[in-house]
C-alpha cells in the first residue's frame, strides 16, 4: 500500500489520459509527479489524427496540454469541441482534470466562458499572485502568496460561471481556477521546468525571437535569476494536482 496525499493506492495504480495538442509539449514537472505516484499514462494526439477517449471509464484523470492553436480554432483543429465536452464529462464524474495554458482555455470553453483571443500576451518567467481562495486551495496553498512561473500565451478567457478564482496577475486576470472538486485550469506552464524551457528555446527559437526579441540572447541571465524558483513552485503544484486524483479500485480496497 502507498499513501500519496489523501489517497491510498493499493495494487491498482492511477490511470491518466494525456491529450497533446502539438508536438514538443513534454510533461516536465508533471511527469515527475506522476512517476512518483506510479501513474500509468496513456497519450492521445488528436492534432495528429488520433481519436480521443470516448469517456472516462478507462482513466482516473485527464490532462490537456498547451498548443499553438486557440481554443476556438475548430476550422483547423476540428476535435476541439469534442475535447471540451470530454473535459466536462470527466469533471461531472468527479475525476481530476487539468488544463494547462491552451488546456485551461478549452476547459473555460467547456463551461461556456468567453475565449478572448490575442488579449493577453505573456512570454517567459513572471510572477503570479494568489487570491484568498487560491491561498486555501489544495493546488496552490504550498507556493506562498506569489510565485515565479513560466508563461507562453496570447489568449485568455473569462472565468466560467461557478468557478473558483485562484490566481492572477496584471496581464491575465484568470491565471488559475477550479471547477467542482478537482477540475483545474492554469494559464501558466507550471510543468515547464528548466529542462523543458531549455528545450523550447532551441526548438522554437524563430518563434521566440519574433514574439520576445532579445530574450534568447538574455536567456542565461534570465534563467539564472528565475528558473530555480519556478522549478520549485512547478513541482509543488504538480504534486498537489496528482494528490487530487481519486482511484476507484484503490478507494474500493480501502473501504
Amino acid at each position: 500500500m502507498v499513501i500519496f496525499g489523501d489517497v491510498v493506492f493499493g495494487s491498482y495504480g492511477m490511470r491518466v489520459a494525456i491529450v497533446e495538442n502539438m508536438k514538443n509539449t513534454p510533461l516536465g514537472a508533471l511527469g515527475i509527479a506522476l512517476s512518483e505516484a506510479g501513474a500509468e499514462i496513456e497519450w492521445f494526439r488528436p492534432w495528429d489524427g488520433e481519436a480521443l477517449p470516448q469517456d472516462g471509464s478507462a482513466h482516473d484523470a485527464l490532462v490537456v496540454l498547451g498548443g499553438e492553436q486557440s481554443a476556438r480554432d475548430d476550422h483547423t483543429h476540428p476535435y476541439l469541441p469534442e475535447l471540451a465536452r470530454l473535459m466536462r464529462r470527466f469533471e461531472s464524474e468527479d475525476k481530476a482534470v487539468l488544463g494547462i495554458c491552451l488546456g485551461s482555455q478549452i476547459l473555460a470553453r467547456a463551461y461556456d466562458a468567453e475565449n478572448l483571443l490575442g488579449a493577453a500576451r505573456e512570454f517567459g518567467w513572471t510572477t503570479v499572485g494568489l487570491t484568498e481562495e487560491g491561498k486555501a486551495d489544495p493546488l496552490l496553498s504550498g507556493v506562498g502568496d506569489a510565485f515565479t512561473i513560466f508563461e507562453w500565451h496570447s489568449d485568455t478567457f473569462t472565468l466560467p460561471a461557478g468557478a473558483v478564482h485562484l490566481a492572477t496577475n496584471d496581464v491575465a486576470r484568470n491565471q488559475a481556477y477550479r471547477i467542482g472538486r478537482a477540475a483545474y485550469g492554469t494559464q501558466f506552464h507550471f510543468e515547464a521546468n528548466a529542462e523543458v524551457v531549455d528545450g523550447w528555446r532551441t526548438e522554437f527559437a524563430v518563434t521566440i525571437e519574433r514574439i520576445a526579441p532579445g530574450w534568447l540572447a538574455r536567456y542565461p541571465e534570465i534563467a539564472t535569476r528565475d528558473a530555480a524558483a519556478a522549478e520549485v513552485a512547478g513541482l509543488a503544484i504538480a504534486r498537489a494536482w496528482v494528490g487530487t486524483i481519486r482511484i476507484g479500485a484503490a478507494l474500493r480496497e480501502a473501504s
